[in-house]
């Protein structure tokens, strides 16, 4: 699965949803609330709008590089009243994003995030977190799983380094460690995670399976695919 050699980093930065912690389990539910919240109540267009914003109603999985999978809160307002939200834009981003934080109450992650970032840190790799989601349900995310110690950068859509997939966020995190982009690995589910790898002239763009993602939406754009973000140590230490 690895299009060139692994190229070596300094330090790590994440995304979230489908990196850390499992997508659909964690916000499955979440995206049925805000798609009734959008609708007004009434149950048929709700479900309309969970399938424009790429979710099936049924097996509440998420397609990938849908606005649920790669959106910010005011991308999916903006989706949403455009397929038939009666809320008006501004109104339903602010909603959306109080519906978001409220889902980071509940994460599920991907594996035991706290063994696997503590052996990252002790290999010497400094670490953050980017996110299409907010700054403040991010940060909720981060003290709910109890990895905070590990972390010393969040960045959200709102954060004010810019949405992915341009490069802000990846920049300002090479700014707060004092490194290149060239330094920094992006790890991440979906192809905005790799768009913003390579607009900002990331080392390496690694694309995990656990998430949206697929072969076929990450092969042509990621450096290497891995299962998840379990399988990183071994990817990083050449084995």
């Amino acid at each position: 699965m690895t299009r060139k050699s692994v190229a070596p980093v300094k330090a790590i930065l994440f995304d979230k949803d489908g990196t850390l912690v499992d997508f659909d389990r964690t916000w499955a539910p979440v995206n049925r609330k805000v798609a009734e919240i959008a609708a007004r109540g009434d149950a048929d267009l709700a479900e309309r709008l969970l399938v424009a914003c790429g979710m099936d109603p049924v097996s509440g999985k998420t397609r990938a590089d849908s606005m649920f999978a790669a959106a910010n809160a005011a991308e999916i307002a903006k989706h949403m009243v455009a397929h038939g939200s009666p809320v008006q834009a501004d109104e339903l981003g602010r909603l959306l994003d109080a519906a978001f934080v409220e889902g980071a109450e509940s994460p599920w992650p991907i594996c035991d995030l706290g063994a696997l970032l503590g052996a990252l840190g002790e290999a010497g790799y400094a670490m953050g977190i980017a996110s299409s989601d907010g700054e403040a349900g991010i940060r909720r995310t981060v003290e709910v799983l109890g990895i905070s110690a590990h972390i010393s950068f969040v960045a959200g859509y709102d954060s004010g380094h810019g949405p992915k997939p341009e490069p802000g966020m990846i920049a300002a995190f090479a700014t707060h460690l004092g490194l290149k982009p060239a330094d920094i690995a992006m790890v991440g589910d979906n192809k905005h995670d790799m768009d913003m790898a390579r607009a900002a002239g990331a080392g390496l763009a690694v694309g995990v399976l656990s998430g949206t993602g697929t072969p076929a939406t990450l092969g042509d754009i990621a450096d290497v695919m891995i299962g998840s973000v379990a399988d990183l140590p071994a990817l990083l230490s050449g084995r």
